[in-house]
């Protein structure tokens, strides 16, 4: 029988994470289609807040690893912290979210274990009495889905691939696992954090709309005239009033290397679709780009999709996206700027 064991990270005095919540629904599935128990495993400097807001979510038995040493993501310490808690449960299915302090020790981890891992999942089933796994290939064009019969298998989950479990009220009684640190596993130091501005933070993972810009931004307008400068304050503005994440098209973050104008805010990190990220808000909003594949190949897992276009027939209109509008961009943000404002 298999044992399953949800794996992850707990931020002192705050609940389960999003990620977190998202794994803990695919864990209590694969129990239940399984007919088998689960159990929940953290690590982190105070890892109690966290296991009280799973404390109703059916896992029968809680672990943890907690202290000053496991506060901040550091190779060295995770891996000796997860390798621990997964040994302690003899678990043989470990789901764990594909965050980023996850995914850098997942592969050791199950070199450490003699199993196997798989990173960036987006389904987790049973078929005939297996379990299959899915992932996305070829820049998100494919989807395969296969299954192992090495243990333990070790899962990262993708966040925002299944709805998250909702947290709950409670007390977890959690199993405190000892874990000694060696000098050589604390060298490398956390001394502090350094986010950028508000107004100059633009990605944003969480947010419930995703914003594309694309290269008609910084191309002559009706008078003749490109207008770069307007157009990073209509998309800053309306940034900061909604709070959406800025995505890009290939072809605007290109185009400082060809002498064009360019929003000085816009990088490659920003950029989505054929050869860029492939984002999963709610809601999207693609002004000026063409609406052809390479654009909106990283669109596939937005679930309402709107455009503005001044050409009626872009890619766009050829049922890329649920509503186009034929307008141009500067107006239609600066009214919508406006609108905001009141």
């Amino acid at each position: 029988m298999e044992k399953i064991l949800l794996l992850g990270f707990a931020e002192a005095g705050q609940t389960a994470d999003k990620q977190l919540l998202e794994a803990a629904a695919a864990a209590s599935k694969l129990a239940s289609d399984l007919n088998t128990t689960w159990d929940i495993a953290l690590a982190g400097k105070e890892i109690q807040t966290a296991a009280n807001s799973l404390a109703g979510s059916g896992a029968a038995h809680f672990f943890g690893v907690e202290g000053d040493d496991f506060e901040s993501a550091r190779y060295a310490s995770d891996l000796l912290a997860v390798e621990a808690l997964v040994k302690k449960s003899e678990a043989t299915l470990v789901i764990v979210p594909g965050t980023s302090r996850a995914n850098r020790v997942v592969s050791a981890l199950s070199a450490r274990l003699n199993g196997r891992a798989d990173t960036h999942l987006t389904g987790i089933t049973v078929r005939d009495g297996k379990i299959t796994v899915s992932r996305w290939y070829y820049r998100q064009r494919m989807e395969g889905a296969f299954t192992r019969p090495q243990r333990p298998w070790i899962l990262a989950l993708e966040p925002g691939s299944i709805a998250p479990a909702a947290p709950s009220a409670g007390t977890a009684a959690v199993e405190k696992i000892t874990v000694e640190l060696p000098e050589n596993a604390k060298r490398t130091k956390v001394l502090g954090m350094k986010t950028p501005a508000g107004t100059a933070q633009t990605i944003r993972p969480d947010a419930k709309l995703l914003f594309v810009a694309g290269a008609g931004w910084t191309k002559k307008q009706a008078d003749g005239q490109s207008h770069a400068a307007d157009a990073e304050s209509i998309i800053l503005q309306f940034l900061d009033k909604t709070q959406a994440s800025l995505g890009s098209t290939k072809s605007l973050v290109d185009m400082s290397g060809e002498g064009n104008a360019v929003l000085s805010f816009m990088t490659h990190l920003n950029q989505v679709g054929q050869t860029g990220s492939t984002p999963r808000h709610p809601k999207g909003l693609a002004t000026c780009c063409h609406g052809e594949e390479p654009h909106v190949v990283g669109w596939r897992f937005i679930k309402e999709r709107r455009a503005v276009n001044v050409d009626a027939n872009c890619g766009w209109a050829r049922g890329k996206a649920d509503v186009l509008y034929v307008a141009d961009a500067f107006a239609v943000m600066a009214k919508v700027n406006e609108l905001l404002s009141k």
